[in-house]
């Protein structure tokens, strides 16, 4: 079981450190009450509340027509007018009297008075008693008002700004410099209660702990080095596929040497400002110097390390600044500080070769999937704490999972955990593995009802991968057949051999083919035509016989070279001539017609094993292993 990683450091320091002697603790300073922000505060209250009365105080106001007045006027409906210029505000008489006084209401009102209006305007308010008053009906907009309308944008953008440069640490108008604000770091120490990660939590790459013994040797007892005049590597590099355990193996080195980790992400460093992430890099390998021994991991270093030069367009400044400090650093390293910089990648081909020289990460070590046994310690370890019933056998597990990582066994473990959960199980049981390995490998079940004569289809397509699997010498075999829809896929056969593989014969390769041919060979034999349910299938294939005539050389009009590039270096047929990539293609397809041939031969001539397997199907959904070879009448094995 893993030590839980610690709580992130300050967002200006991207790294975390274990083992680190505590900070002194902090008093909490007193809280400042600021009067200039309170003088500033009742000032925009002030003014937003005279902004308002100004705009909503003459809600009730209406725009009426100069000829609309005019017969108001005649009509003794006018109570009261201000005029300013052509502009005449006023009240009209309403003709409903208020509830609560008797008296009538008003309506406040605005016109203009045309200029080539000669009507004795003065004379008729005079015979009708309209009031005409100096104030006006309606209060204007005050000058404070006015001034905050007109500087209103301005103050948004810079109350805008001054939550950014907060947010940034800039404190204050005092631009992006907060980008880049440093100070002590505080390393986060391990609580009581915590346990430090060490090689006991890690299983199934003992070649791999066996290379990083030395350092840890070198960390607990430098001095027998420095007598010898021996200096360890200041770089070592882990490389290997994603879920593999280099981060775990990072955290064992320190926990077996005891000395304080500091963790960082590549990515971490990189920041829209040219010179942040080189900053941070110097803070860190500071900080490292100060508490060493130490360790400094960074994980997915190919995100800054990426070989520089290789863009005809241009690199990225900071990425490039960011590596070119990192390299710095490490040539500041003498040997005998006793920090140890370990990285982890997924990419090391496209790591600049100024990283990978001697003297920076002059170590590289490999990471490979675990074999079987290395599997079963896996899978022991993720199990410490989980109560496995009689029947699970760990090997067997193990047995059927190759090609798994760390990370993969670590879930498959937790998903048997929690269908016992779900089950209201008190143990974990061979069938929950089971279980939680289709699930992983196959997908979740779907609730789909599929017609009848589909149904049929689609069993007779799982039977013919099925059953080329048995027939076929050398293929591997067959786990489990099963016609209930996981995932994207209405039906699904699980193949898995029993012994792990690191180099593939030609014969395998074909049998590998031929499998996957097999549902839409059942198809077309059954029939006469074909579905769109084989494209997963032509996707494998296609792979497969590429990779057979333009990468491994099988083909012998291609012939013993490598035309196409795998999948780290580049796009398709960058390296290669035309003509060449014509005859890859060429190739692969002569490989998949044969055996698509031969896949709708064998078939033919076992076509009633080929019924046989489908009814089954059809009645019980599901056949394991043992099941699917009695009903097809072999033995374990096939032909083979």
């Amino acid at each position: 079981m893993t030590t839980p990683a610690p709580p992130r450091d300050t967002p200006e320091k991207p790294w975390r450190s274990e083992g680190a002697p505590p900070p002194p603790p902090q008093q909490p300073k007193p809280p400042r009450i600021s009067w200039i922000r309170l003088v500033l505060f009742a000032v925009v209250v002030y003014l937003l509340a005279d902004l308002l009365l100004s705009l909503f105080g003459n809600a009730n106001s209406i725009s009426v027509t100069y000829t609309e007045f005019s017969k108001q006027l005649n009509a003794g409906q006018v109570a009261e007018i201000y005029a300013k210029g052509d502009t005449i505000q006023g009240k009209l008489k309403s003709a409903q009297p208020k509830p609560d006084n008797g008296k009538g209401s008003y309506t406040d009102f605005t016109t203009q008075r045309p200029v080539f209006a000669e009507d004795n305007l003065w004379a008729t308010l005079e015979a009708k008693g309209v009031v005409v008053d100096a104030e006006p009906v309606v209060k204007e907009r005050s000058f404070l008002a006015n001034l905050l309308i007109s500087l209103a944008p301005m103050l948004l953008l810079v109350v805008l700004w001054l939550v950014i440069a907060r947010r940034l640490g800039s404190g204050g108008m005092g631009g992006l410099g907060g980008l880049a604000k440093k100070g002590p770091p505080r390393p986060v120490t391990q609580g009581p209660g915590e346990r430090r990660t060490t090689f006991a939590d890690v299983a199934g790459i003992d070649e791999v702990k066996a290379e990083l013994t030395e350092v840890v040797d070198f960390l607990k007892h430098p001095e027998t080095y420095r007598r010898m005049g021996a200096k360890m590597p200041r770089g070592v590099l882990l490389a290997g596929p994603p879920g593999t355990g280099k981060t775990l193996l990072a955290r064992a080195v320190a926990g077996e040497a005891g000395v304080p980790f500091f963790s960082a992400s590549a990515s971490e460093f990189v920041e829209m400002i040219v010179g942040v992430g080189a900053s941070r890099v110097r803070e860190l390998f500071t900080e490292a110097r100060k508490v060493a021994p130490a360790i400094i991991f960074i994980d997915e270093i190919d995100t800054i390390g990426r070989a520089r030069g290789g863009n005809a367009m241009g690199g990225h400044d900071e990425r490039e600044q960011t590596l070119n400090q990192i390299l710095t650093e490490m040539d500041g390293f003498s040997g005998s500080e006793g920090v140890v910089v370990i990285a982890a990648t997924n990419r090391a081909e496209v790591l600049d070769p100024a990283l990978l020289r001697p003297g920076r990460f002059d170590r590289t070590v490999t990471v490979s999937p675990p074999d079987r046994e290395g599997r079963r310690a896996i899978l022991a370890i993720h199990t410490r704490e989980v109560p496995l019933a009689p029947d699970v056998d760990l090997e067997q597990v193990a047995r059927i999972t190759p090609g798994m990582t760390g990370a993969d066994l670590a879930n498959l473990a937790n998903e048997a955990a929690l269908l016992a959960v779900k089950r209201g199980l008190t143990q974990v049981g061979a069938r929950e593995f089971s279980d939680a390995l289709e699930k992983v490998q196959l997908g979740a079940k779907r609730s789909l009802v599929m017609p009848e004569e589909e149904r049929r289809r689609t069993a007779y397509h799982e039977s013919g991968h099925a059953l080329l699997g048995m027939l076929h010498p050398g293929a591997d075999p067959v786990r489990k057949i099963t016609i209930v829809p996981r995932g994207r896929a209405l039906g699904v056969t699980l193949s898995t051999p029993d012994a792990d593989r690191y180099s593939y014969t030609e014969e395998y390769l074909r049998s590998r083919i031929i499998g996957a041919l097999g549902g839409m060979a059942a198809e077309q034999v059954v029939y006469g035509m074909v579905t769109t349910g084989a494209e997963s299938d032509l996707e494998q294939v296609t792979s497969i016989a590429r990779g057979m005539a333009g990468r491994w050389g099988m083909s012998e009009r291609v012939g013993r070279l490598t035309a196409i590039p795998n999948d780290t270096q580049g796009a398709y047929g960058l390296s290669s001539a035309p003509a060449t990539l014509d005859a890859v293609d060429g190739e692969a397809r002569r490989i998949v017609a044969e055996c698509y041939a031969e896949a709708c031969r064998q078939l033919t001539d076992h076509r009633p094993q080929l019924d046989a397997l489908a009814d089954a199907l059809m009645d019980h959904e599901t056949l394991d292993e043992e099941a699917a070879y009695r009903v097809a009448g072999m033995p374990r094995g096939g032909r083979g």
